[in-house]
């Protein structure tokens, strides 16, 4: 062992003291990885790097286009031109990222952190990048943003339930199941849009406004609408005197892009025949986020879940068509992760479970549902 000399000086007095060296720490070695866990590093770090090129490269763009016109410097590389459908490639990117994150977890555990502020199962998500999908979501505010003929509300959110309320009352609901079927309606609201009234589409040029529906969609719930609006008007006038007073003010334009209409023709659409069902929904399915799952899934594959409730055990019924299966995978059911990815067939048990991603938006639209109950301003 090694020793020290240091010269100290004590009352004037010189003296050399000998202090024995602490032993060398040995250097700590990371466990090597296998060749799975290697080729799994490799797949999230190349995943990551082309999810931060792809953002960089769309706020490039919309910078570009913000900015007032100018002759660029010699040497200042050109922007290209925003594609036509500018948030699907940031979109699959993010996806990426978390299935190749959930592959990384699954063959090294230790790669799990802390938890994140979006409520992403720390498996899924590493935490550290929650600024990439702060900028990610802040692009699709912008490439989304509503026309400027838009049509908004002041009430967006007390529209919605009180839309999904008559609608329901005016299908033959009873005053419980109506509640809740204005409740179910702003849990769509938030799932299709984060509450956010008109926007466009940014990976679609089909689906618009604040429940993001079709031309098809819009015109069939327009005329659906028509055939229960005197039940609407004798069960509430109100509700009657504002859906005349949105159809002159969105006379001329696209119905999706007036809030009331949207959700109107939405509603009717898709989910006003299932109203009226709902009490034995709740039976079949107690909890609220979960009855909220499943009229999101109406939107999402409607044909086998019309089938599942029909069969009265929705929890138990399974689905094994690949498209249905594809459907679920390109709205972040089964998409992470090897074990996911390779299932061919779920319950609607394991399909609602799956759909944790929504959990948060169902949350919020709870906690605004109980606010608006009790009188609060949005």
């Amino acid at each position: 062992m090694r020793a020290l000399v240091v010269v100290a000086t004590c009352i004037g007095v010189a003296a050399s003291i000998v202090i024995p060296a602490q032993a060398e720490q040995p250097k700590l070695t990371q466990p090597k990885l296998t060749k799975e866990q290697a080729a799994a590093v490799a797949a999230y770090d190349k995943a990551l790097a082309a999810f931060k090129k792809v953002l960089a490269e769309r706020r490039a763009q919309i910078d570009a286009l913000q900015a007032p016109a100018q002759k660029p410097a010699k040497k200042q590389a050109k922007v290209k031109a925003l594609p036509s459908l500018p948030g699907q490639a940031i979109y699959l990117a993010r996806l990426k990222v978390m299935s190749t994150y959930k592959d990384l977890t699954e063959v090294l555990p230790s790669r799990i952190g802390r938890p994140n502020k979006f409520s992403v199962p720390p498996a899924y998500f590493e935490a550290g990048i929650e600024p990439l999908i702060e900028d990610y979501a802040d692009l699709f505010r912008i490439m989304q943003a509503p026309p400027a003929y838009a049509q908004s509300s002041e009430t967006p959110l007390r529209d919605v339930v009180q839309l999904g309320t008559a609608i329901a009352r005016a299908k033959g609901a009873d005053a419980a199941a109506a509640e809740r079927a204005g409740l179910i309606a702003l849990g769509i609201f938030f799932a299709e849009t984060n509450a956010r009234q008109n926007i466009g589409n940014a990976r679609s040029n089909t689906y618009k406004g604040s429940l993001q529906t079709g031309p098809t969609e819009d015109r069939n719930g327009r005329r659906k609408w028509a055939a229960i609006k005197q039940a609407v008007a004798k069960l509430d006038p109100a509700v009657a005197a504002r859906d005349d007073a949105e159809e002159a003010r969105a006379a001329g334009i696209d119905q999706r892009f007036n809030h009331w209409t949207a959700v109107r023709n939405g509603l009717m659409n898709a989910h006003a025949d299932l109203f009226e069902d709902i009490p034995a929904i709740v039976a079949m399915l107690p909890d609220e986020i979960d009855q909220m799952k499943l009229f999101q899934l109406i939107q999402i594959v409607p044909t086998p879940t019309r089938a599942a409730l029909k069969s009265g055990d929705v929890a138990a019924y399974e689905i094994s068509d690949r498209r249905i299966m594809g459907f679920l995978r390109n709205n972040s059911i089964f998409t992470f992760g090897h074990a996911d990815r390779a299932r061919k067939s779920a319950t609607y048990r394991e399909i609602l479970d799956a759909m944790w991603l929504f959990n948060a938006k169902f949350e919020k639209a709870r906690a605004r549902f109980a606010a608006i109950k009790h009188g609060a301003a949005e």
